[in-house]
């Protein structure tokens, strides 16, 4: 299959290319473990690695759209270097875990009081293997920085025993895969297994590092990210592009299986988002109190006002390329490839059972 140009730049935007401040999602500590007086292991640090899902900041301003208008519009305000208009998925699971979202690793310095929360390695744009952009941030370099803040001493064996890991893995392998001719769509079967293998080896090294629980995100269905619906009006899905995404979460769950079934206390676990992403589109609601459908859950809130332009873009004089839609909380993505802040909220609800499941 011959990959659409809207899909390759939905996929340059999503997973493409931090706060000094570190945003947060509650400086409450709001923990679901206390509200339910649910025993168990509670981790105290939260260690990120991944792409955009995931980033909270880890770019220089000048390098990534995440830090342009209109980008942090909902939360905080302003931009805040998340691909969203407000809050991304780290800082719903960090808000579950009662702590503040963990610091993006570029601003580390400037936010030494926040360390005690964990830290966010995650680069949009990034893949297991190194992806067209950028380059050398793949998530085995993510965690080889982890471990050299704990060769340093930043971190200790009894931080990491209190704390969980949570990897993203969005698709950018796929697509630096296909956009490099190495291959069509049909021949992603074999380079499913390479992909799995890698998230398996690096899971493995989180594990063995000394993080008590390492989740893994399933893949969302990449064939109804608005880039590529563009050309349908945002109303059909690619559905090649979501077998690929089925055959990848389906091996993804027998290489997790796999990983309990040798260690003890099964510290691995998996983070759905393809069900929910499904559950959206098909326009049924979500397992949470007053939840309502999104008005038209496959178009963006953020759209360019002239093709080829994307959300954040300006012409030479600084007028902007782009509109925004009337209210961002009825709208399940922000631009042409990542959720609004109200589509991470949604998306998290139905995540609650399986993290209470594992971690408490």
């Amino acid at each position: 299959m011959k990959l659409s140009k809207p899909l390759f730049f939905s996929f340059i935007f999503l997973l493409t290319i931090g706060n000094p401040a570190g945003v947060h999602a509650s400086d409450a500590g709001y923990n679901d473990s206390k509200k339910n007086g649910i025993n168990g292991f509670r981790p105290t640090k939260l260690f990120v690695f991944g792409d955009s899902y995931s980033d909270t900041g880890n770019y220089r301003k000048l390098e990534s759209v995440s830090w342009k208008q209109p980008y942090g519009f909902t939360f905080p305000g302003k931009p805040s270097g998340r691909f969203s208009d407000g809050r991304v998925i780290t800082d719903y699971i960090a808000e579950f875990l009662g702590v503040k979202s963990p610091t993006p690793f570029r601003w580390m310095n400037h936010a030494q009081h926040r360390l005690q929360y964990g830290m966010n390695f995650a680069f949009g744009g990034t893949g297991v293997f190194d992806t067209f952009i950028p380059a050398g941030l793949n998530m085995t370099t993510q965690i080889g920085f982890l471990q050299k803040l704990i060769d340093d001493s930043v971190y200790t064996n009894s931080d990491l025993q209190s704390s969980m890991a949570l990897l993203t893995v969005c698709g950018n392998d796929y697509l630096d895969y296909l956009l490099r001719g190495r291959g069509t769509i049909e021949d992603l079967v074999p380079y499913t297994k390479k992909v799995v293998n890698q998230v398996a080896t690096n899971m493995k090294r989180l594990h063995s590092m000394g993080v008590k629980k390492v989740s893994v995100t399933s893949m969302e269905p990449i064939g109804c990210l608005p880039g590529e619906t563009a050309n349908s009006s945002f109303r059909q899905c690619n559905d090649n592009l979501n077998s690929v995404v089925m055959l990848h979460n389906s091996k993804l769950q027998k290489m997790v299986a796999r990983l309990n079934s040798q260690t003890p206390d099964s510290p691995y676990f998996i983070l759905d988002l393809f069900s929910p992403f499904i559950t959206i589109f098909k326009q049924k609601k979500l397992p949470q109190e007053g939840s309502t459908r999104f008005e038209t859950p496959l178009k963006p809130c953020c759209v360019g006002v002239s093709k080829g332009y994307d959300c954040a873009n300006v012409d030479q004089k600084g007028v902007k390329m782009y509109k925004i839609c009337s209210d961002p909380n009825v709208a399940f993505f922000w631009d042409r490839s990542h959720p609004t802040q109200a589509g991470w909220s949604a998306v998290y609800e139905s995540l609650k059972a399986t993290l209470h499941e594992h971690l408490f």
